[in-house]
């Protein structure tokens, strides 16, 4: 009877290793940059969204948030002087991945991308900020175009 005791906490120890939910945090720390023409910007007020959560910092800044199997938007605005966007995909931890794979079957992958815990995003995220008022390599939106007509 004890060596069938052993057996099965032996047999869940293997299945239940691969799974990145167990073994990975379900948070993420990560540093938030905010650059406009080359150079590094600060006091910038950026809001981070997935579908797990919302998350708020002044870059330059560090801020932990929820993992997610899928993207991460970035909406940063330096008072009235610039803004910008970007979106970070979300990958799966190769080792965690292997691992649900080869223990699970695919089905801890499966719990894991619905969780997130097997995924992660970039540790550190630049924002290309624009002045406001200006399109992205383009003219400024209040400037009038000078035409000719004749």
């Amino acid at each position: 009877m004890n060596r069938i005791y052993v057996l099965a906490l032996a047999a869940a120890a293997l299945v239940l290793g691969g799974c990145a939910s167990l073994g990975d945090s379900p948070e993420q720390a990560l540093m938030v940059r905010a650059v406009q023409d080359n150079r590094e910007i600060g006091n910038v007020g950026c809001v981070l969204t997935n579908d797990a959560g919302r998350w708020f910092v002044t870059a330059p800044g560090h801020v932990s948030i929820r993992k997610s199997a899928g993207n991460l938007f970035v909406d940063c605005k330096k008072g009235n002087a610039s803004v910008g966007q970007e979106r970070f995909a979300s990958r799966p931890n190769n080792m965690a991945t292997i691992g649900n794979a080869v223990t699970t079957a695919g089905l801890g992958y499966l719990y894991d991308k619905r969780t997130g815990a097997g995924f992660e995003y970039p540790e550190t995220l630049t924002v290309l900020m624009v002045p406001t008022g200006r399109a992205p390599d383009g003219p400024l939106r209040d400037e009038p175009q000078e035409t000719e007509l004749h």
